[in-house]
């Protein structure tokens, strides 16, 4: 696995799924880690404990990533507590089955709010403190690859925060900071659980879509972000990373 030893990270609602996995990984690698949370305090302690059980170090951070001052009391508290801040990952986000015509204003606004806005106030927040050699990942979606119907909101903000990271990586890369985005298929997570996906004829559909065979883990997605923010990344930024198993 490649090396986050000295580094810290944020890694924005990492309370449960694929945020949980990625911070125990970036804790596993070496790194510092900040687990931040919208809700759910309970959760983001179990993974702290989790990382510090096996000898890391974290801290858990409550903050709604849509709101200016939360966002910068996240980085605050990160730069506050272990010194420096060399990571992001922007992975706090919302997302709802719905069809165009069961569209409504609420909803779009609650959910360009925190996937867009609030990866553009975390980042935002962080370039203060964020050095040559620091990682911004944006986790997006495979949706913006195959767009599955019923996901015209969710689709429009991966794809919205897409754009960002291009944006920004040529914004940015004259300050050796590295951009990238990360798309994961399917994953087995606790969201698609209480949804009903996993174990449905959609995770059968997804399957039967996929060359690996399998819909993913949390853990597939946290390896490939420990590299992307290690150094064994540092010639990649602006990109787009698909990691579903294949499915596209």
């Amino acid at each position: 696995m490649s090396d986050l030893t000295g580094k810290v990270a944020i890694v924005t609602g990492s309370s449960k799924g694929i945020g949980a996995a990625i911070a125990k990984a970036f804790a596993a690698a070496g790194a510092r880690v900040v687990v931040n949370y919208s809700s759910s305090k309970e959760g983001a302690d179990a993974v702290v404990q989790a990382i510090t059980a096996a000898g890391g170090e974290a801290i858990a951070v409550g903050g709604d990533v849509s709101q200016a001052d939360q966002a910068r009391g996240l980085v605050d508290a990160a730069v506050n507590q272990f010194g420096r801040l060399d990571v992001v990952v922007n992975n706090s986000g919302i997302w709802d089955i719905v069809k165009v015509e069961d569209v409504t204003e609420d909803l779009y606004r609650r959910s360009f709010d925190v996937n867009v806005l609030g990866s553009l106030l975390v980042t935002q927040a962080a370039l203060d403190h964020l050095g040559e050699g620091a990682s911004i990942i944006n986790i997006s979606s495979s949706a913006t690859s195959v767009h599955p119907p019923g996901s015209v909101i969710y689709t429009g903000t991966k794809g919205a925060l897409e754009g960002i990271t291009s944006v920004l990586a040529n914004e940015l890369g004259p300050r050796k900071i590295r951009v990238n985005a990360l798309l994961p298929g399917m994953v087995d997570t606790e969201g698609n659980r209480a949804k009903g996906f996993v174990g449905s004829e959609i995770e059968q559909l997804a399957v039967s879509q996929t060359p690996l065979g399998r819909i993913g883990q949390p853990d597939d997605i946290a390896d490939i972000a420990v590299f992307l923010a290690s150094d064994d990344a540092r010639w990649l930024t602006g990109e787009r990373l698909l990691a579903s198993g294949g499915s596209r």
